[in-house]
């Protein structure tokens, strides 16, 4: 059948509806006047006034909107109010549910369950965010609940769930027996089973919709257990054929997920919570250490900034504890501030004491550079320069400023006198020219006449003298050989003393003497015969006669 035919039918079926319905009741009743409401009708209104169910099954067919009316209809007037009330218990009737509606119904209990201790943290995703600022031991999951065997799709096959009896009433097959759901008078009994098994497609599709949410983690944990919820109960009076127990089996499997899920949103909730309480307790404890140690004012003062950056994405705190762990890091914020600014305050003033004692440098200086002892000024540019030094650092735009002032005055001395030195330096030339003279005469003189060495030199360092200063890199050069004519000189005057000596000589004349006084004994004893003493006579010249050669020869090589 096409979707043409389908609707040809369903209009076709209306209107043959309506003509039974004004011939079955001939009056109405204040029962009849309110139809009621069929259960998988409530089941759409609470899908969409929660939000959880925005799709709508590309497979239903248009038809069935127009069949659930009919149906509505042929209910209301076939089946008596009576029965109405015994068939469908009030308790068991679906209400229609608003935003309001759906929330009130939410037992107590797990609504308080439910809502996290963290008002920040509302879902699984800022979750995972806080996790990622301030990892934290993930919670471990319960084992997840086995997913029983897929419902079948009632509408390939309804009379396996389902019959339609020789007055049109329409039954599903349950655990617990035959339930009639509806009746069908419009057409064919299959056309109708085949109604109510598309009915319990969609509801099938809806709660597929909803597992494949909760397993992805796509939506709201706590959002699809509540629609999982009402659509459990509406399926107790649901008119639809299906695999009714395969379809209960499945929303628990759903319930039971999404139990599982919020209670594992809880759980990372708690974890991200635990995680970002340790570390806003490691970042107020370093905020604390920077503001009692550091010294570091630039890297310190970054190292804040970087904290509060950080501080402020780091979420999911309760707002006790957040608010005394923010107390304890904006204590250590304004005590590095104070200290940071103490120290600046202390370090202006020295800078301003610098900078009083660096401009009586500079005027120092700069009274200098007109002086004109050499030496004594440059030793004095020296030691203020070891002042300059000591005095510490002024503001930047006057420290600069006073040294170029400084160095100006030290400049303009320094170069007066390399001007006076140079010209000295060339009056020094000539003065090394006639010393150059004076030493190579002095190099000429004969040391074998001593005395007449001696004078000659005396007459040449006179001359010496009065020449007076030489350029200081000839000085060494100069000096250095007039040193060496000099001890020339003195060199032959010591050697002609030595081989003048008197008691030299006087020592040399008494081994002599010993030398032939033993000899002389040596001989008379051997014209006496005594051979003995004879020999110890020459043994003892001998001795005496070697003294003296060491004498004389002293005296000769002086």
């Amino acid at each position: 059948m096409t979707d043409t035919d389908r609707e040809t039918t369903a209009s076709t079926d209306t209107e043959a509806v309506a003509v039974a319905t004004e011939e079955t009741v001939p009056e109405e009743t204040p029962e009849a006047a309110a139809p009621e409401v069929p259960a998988d009708v409530a089941v759409a209104e609470v899908a969409v006034a929660d939000g959880t169910v925005a799709e709508v099954p590309a497979e239903v067919p248009a038809e069935v909107a127009t069949s659930e009316v009919a149906t509505s209809e042929v209910a209301t007037s076939e089946v008596p109010a009576e029965e109405t009330v015994t068939e469908v218990p009030a308790e068991a009737a679906t209400p229609e549910v608003t935003p309001e509606t759906a929330t009130s119904e939410v037992p107590a209990e797990e609504t308080v369950t439910e809502v996290p201790e963290v008002a920040e943290v509302t879902d699984v995703a800022e979750v995972t965010a806080v996790t990622a600022v301030t990892p934290a031991a993930d919670p471990v999951p319960a084992e997840p609940p086995k997913a029983p065997a897929p419902v079948p799709v009632a509408s390939t096959d309804p009379s396996r769930w389902g019959r339609v009896d020789a007055e049109g009433k329409v039954y599903v097959t349950t655990a617990d027996g035959e339930r009639e759901v509806g009746s069908w008078q419009a057409g064919e009994p299959q056309e109708g089973l085949a109604h109510y098994a598309r009915r319990f497609d969609d509801i099938r599709t809806e709660v597929e919709l909803l597992e494949a949410r909760i397993v992805s983690g796509a939506g709201d944990p706590k959002q699809s257990l509540t629609s999982a919820k009402h659509v459990k109960e509406s399926l107790v009076v649901a008119a639809v054929v299906g695999d009714i127990a395969a379809l209960e089996a499945r929303i628990e499997y759903v319930l039971a997920h999404a139990r599982q899920a919020i209670e594992a949103a809880k759980q990372a909730r708690e974890a991200a919570r635990a995680g970002s309480i340790a570390r806003k307790q490691e970042l107020a404890e370093e905020a604390e250490t920077i503001a009692g140690e550091s010294t570091q004012w630039k890297s310190a003062g970054d190292r804040l900034r970087t904290i509060l950056d950080e501080w402020k994405t780091i979420r999911g705190v309760d707002r006790k504890t957040d608010e005394q762990l923010w107390r304890r890091f904006s204590k250590a914020r304004d005590t590095f501030n104070r200290r940071r600014g103490s120290h600046f305050a202390d370090l202006d003033r020295q800078r301003s004491t610098a900078k009083a004692r660096k401009q009586e440098l500079v005027d120092e200086a700069e009274l200098l550079s007109e002086s004109d002892d050499w030496g004594v000024t440059a030793g004095r540019y020296k030691t203020l320069m070891t002042e300059w030094k000591a005095a510490g650092r002024a503001p930047k735009d006057s420290d600069d400023a006073l040294w170029q002032r400084f160095r100006a005055a030290q400049d303009k001395f320094f170069a007066r006198r390399s001007s006076a030195f140079n010209d000295r330096d060339a009056e020094f030339g000539d003065n090394a020219k006639a010393k150059e003279d004076l030493l190579a005469e002095a190099e000429k003189i004969n040391t074998g006449d001593l005395d007449n060495a001696r004078s000659h030199l005396h007459k040449i360092q006179e001359r010496w003298e009065s020449i007076g200063k030489v350029p200081r890199e000839r000085v060494r050069e100069l000096e250095g050989r007039m040193r060496t004519i000099e001890e020339k000189v003195r060199q032959a005057a010591d050697q002609q003393w030595r081989r003048t000596d008197p008691e030299a000589q006087a020592r040399a004349a008494q081994f002599r003497e010993r030398v032939e006084e033993f000899e002389s004994k040596a001989a008379k004893a051997r014209a006496a015969g005594d051979n003995r003493r004879a020999e110890q006579a020459e043994a003892q010249a001998a001795q005496w006669r070697e003294w003296l050669a060491a004498a004389e020869q002293a005296v000769a090589t002086r």
